[in-house]
């Protein structure tokens, strides 16, 4: 395939040596790209893949002058082989690693006791998100806030009591033969990204960079001294900053280039995705490809349907297949029918281990907290799906879902969805929002609808360039009435 003009210039800008930071739009061939980079050159290169099955896919691509490699492949090399016995050792119990690090007892805070489970979880969760961040110990910001304690009085508390045991944890971590806490991979990530590692390349390729981790970031910014830098992504596809992932792209110091020719679809939907672009005030716009045809409509046989949330994406499973239909569920159904074996617990008056809502004695307090406490909102439909459906019922649809191969339909989050593509593709009705066509407080003018923000125009620009053919907006529709909604030309 001839390169387009856009890749041109970002070959152009490579061969001088230059940092590169490419804006690569959905589906405008960002790997192709990286690719096309790549071979023209001689120098020893690194491309850095998001997971393991896109550095294989790469490998297939990329001269054999590019090593293809995860950032945890990387890792391991350097130092994680040195812990192959701990990654193997057996799952245990997180009550079991707290009192073998030397928590034993519950703790009160205000009117709620943490049990000495929940106070074991919390630690283990200390350390995990420690492991994502670029930081070089663990403080008191690296400590969950827990349901039902998110005063801030509450939460320094809490943590002046974990520090130590979440301290002694890392410690154990460092143990090569044995230890208490369960070694996992991003352990030797943060072992390995703490001894400011030097990768041997003459360039590095980061992909996905918009989604880069910060323990991540870190390793690659630090080789700008010896290595040339490239950096590519899609700034507007930013979904994961609520996981700790950050944009490395916003203010990189380096040549900004953009590829903005969609091969995926076509000019109809170009502009569709504009429209949340515009919202997102993201650096780029698309063109589509004229010879790609991508109606928008109706879809009444989808794909793939995309919901906001996993408790959407439950619902959608569970209607589809009241319909008859064959489903899938993108990533599986193990969070959530965790979730629904929690709410079981509570409905029978058991309390749970999972770490979401392992405060609440009882479902009737869960009821109440998502109910009126302003920190519980999201719980809600959680809540409405168990008590529509019941938790057995949500068991027993995970227990049906297909493989992929063999579902008549694909239900995904949109999160769960970025990087992949359908030909028909439905908007679950989880995207909609609530009227805003209420009256004020003396009923006299209806207020106006609240603004959308960066982070929902960024989630909606990644569920509508998921299709080929035909995309059915649904839950997305109300945008076309919304003052917001149409972008300046």
């Amino acid at each position: 395939m001839k390169p387009t003009d856009e890749q041109t210039a970002a070959a152009d800008a490579f061969h001088t040596g230059h940092h590169l930071a490419l804006q690569a739009g959905a589906g405008t061939g960002k790997t192709t790209t990286l690719a096309l980079l790549a071979h023209a050159t001689t120098r020893r290169g690194r491309y850095l893949a998001y997971n393991r099955a896109i550095a294989q896919d790469a490998r297939t691509r990329f001269p054999s002058t590019v090593q293809c490699k995860t950032a945890h492949a990387l890792a391991y090399a350097a130092v994680g082989h040195r812990y192959t016995r701990r990654l193997n050792a057996p799952r245990r119990p997180a009550w079991q690693t707290g009192r073998a690090l030397g928590l034993t007892k519950a703790l009160r805070i205000g009117d709620r006791e943490i049990s000495q489970r929940a106070l074991s979880n919390a630690v283990l969760r200390t350390v995990t998100r420690f492991c994502h961040t670029a930081d070089d110990s663990i403080t008191r910001h690296h400590v969950p806030i827990l349901r039902g304690l998110e005063d801030k009085g509450h939460h320094r508390e809490l943590a002046a009591h974990l520090l130590p045991f979440a301290h002694k944890a890392w410690t154990d971590l460092h143990h090569t033969d044995d230890g208490a806490v369960r070694f996992d991979h991003d352990h030797y990530l943060k072992i390995w990204a703490l001894t400011q590692p030097k990768i041997d390349a003459d360039f590095l390729l980061l992909d996905e960079a918009q989604d880069t981790n910060p323990v991540v970031e870190q390793i690659f910014l630090a080789q700008r001294e010896h290595a040339q830098l490239v950096m590519v992504g899609d700034s507007a596809q930013a979904i994961y900053h609520w996981r700790g992932a950050k944009d490395v792209m916003t203010g990189f110091d380096g040549t900004q280039l953009a590829l903005s020719q969609s091969f995926r679809f076509g000019p109809d939907l170009a502009a569709e995705a504009n429209r949340w672009l515009h919202l997102a005030d993201a650096p780029i716009r698309l063109t589509g490809t004229p010879a790609v045809s991508t109606e928008l409509g109706p879809v009444t046989q989808p794909d793939a349907v995309l919901c906001r949330t996993n408790v959407g994406a439950m619902a959608q499973v569970m209607t589809l297949m009241a319909a008859g239909y064959r489903v899938a569920l993108a990533g599986g159904g193990g969070s959530l029918q965790a979730l629904a074996l929690a709410a079981r617990d509570l409905k029978e008056g058991r309390r749970t281990h999972h770490p979401e809502l392992i405060l609440f004695p009882c479902w009737g307090d869960l009821q109440d907290y998502a109910a009126h406490d302003p920190a519980g909102r999201d719980l809600q439909p959680l809540v409405n799906l168990v008590d529509t459906h019941g938790p057995d019922a949500i068991l027993a649809a995970v227990g049906r879902l297909a493989p992929e191969l063999h579902a008549q339909v694909t239900v995904s989050t949109a999160h769960k969805a970025k990087g992949r593509e359908w030909a028909r593709v439905l908007i679950a009705d989880d995207f909609a929002r609530t009227t805003d066509s209420a009256a004020d407080e003396q009923g006299d003018t209806p207020r106006p609808p609240d603004p959308v923000d960066d982070a929902e125009a960024r989630l909606a620009y990644v569920a509508v360039t998921r299709t080929r053919h035909r995309l059915d907006l649904g839950g997305l529709s109300w945008i076309h009435d919304h003052p917001d909604g149409t972008p300046p030309d």
